[in-house]
């Protein structure tokens, strides 16, 4: 039987490679693991894997995000506008596969990606789910620069020879070092004027601190929290993925019926 060719999308000198599973209103999936987030880290680094809990009330749409180690998407480093230039192949995608409004999740790094489409692109998202959402930890100031100097950057060295260290260091600093406040991309303001309702399911550790995911759930007025402790238990996660199933189908109602 002939393979169908892998899906992707091309523009300029990016190629996002994205999956696609189940029918009805869309979801865009942003998978956990930070700069090594891909569609395969969704078996492996979030609690639950959305595309296959949720493909029988959505289409799934989840991407590799923009070279990550052992993810099939390439494309620049963008060190003057880094947390823009993956919400371009985010929101690139969506008109690539002529979706106009869809709904969201996001865990770990999905969390400050989310605030910066509702930023560039506010009209189009129906409401937003952070799971285990990322954030700036006074405890743990240069937790996300050590971790991707480690884990993401001498990978992407070796893979990429026009990539050096010194790059990947002025990338860090100007996505995470150089924004050491709150969720890296949005102001406290601009949560408190945000509309989108959002659903948080808040996590406890350096990477993921409660404090900044229960911020965010007290400055936006249209907010509902989880449980907390959630990721201890199975039952705890059931609970949570069907919160946020009820969260996502009833605005889904709502954005139908507007």
């Amino acid at each position: 039987m002939e393979e169908m060719p892998m899906p992707f999308y091309e523009r300029g000198p990016n190629r996002i490679y994205y999956e696609e599973v189940g029918s009805g209103f869309p979801l865009l999936i942003i998978p956990g693991g930070g700069l090594n987030s891909t569609v395969a880290s969704l078996n492996t680094s979030v609690p639950f894997n959305p595309m296959e809990t949720y493909k029988g009330d959505f289409r799934c749409i989840a991407a590799d995000l923009r070279n990550a180690d052992l993810g099939q998407s390439s494309g620049p480093l963008e060190i003057d506008r880094p947390w823009d230039a993956y919400s371009d192949d985010q929101l690139g995608l969506m008109d690539h596969l002529g979706i106009e409004e869809f709904l969201v999740m996001g865990f770990c790094i999905g969390g400050p990606m989310i605030h910066n489409l509702l930023r560039l692109a506010p009209e189009r998202i129906v409401a937003a789910a952070l799971m285990q959402p990322s954030g700036f930890n006074p405890e743990a100031p240069d937790v996300f620069y050590q971790n991707n100097t480690s884990r993401w950057g001498p990978p992407l060295c070796e893979k990429r020879p026009e990539v050096t260290m010194d790059m990947v260091h002025d990338f860090l600093t100007s996505m995470y070092t150089d924004r050491a406040d709150f969720v890296f991309t949005v102001s406290r303001d601009f949560v408190r004027a945000l509309q989108t309702p959002l659903l948080i399911a808040p996590d406890d550790v350096p990477a993921h601190p409660y404090e900044c995911a229960m911020e965010v759930a007290s400055l936006a007025p249209n907010s509902e929290v989880t449980i907390f402790p959630w990721k201890d238990s199975q039952p705890h996660i059931d609970e949570v993925v069907s919160h946020a199933r009820r969260f996502l189908k009833t605005h889904e109602l709502v954005a139908a019926t507007a």
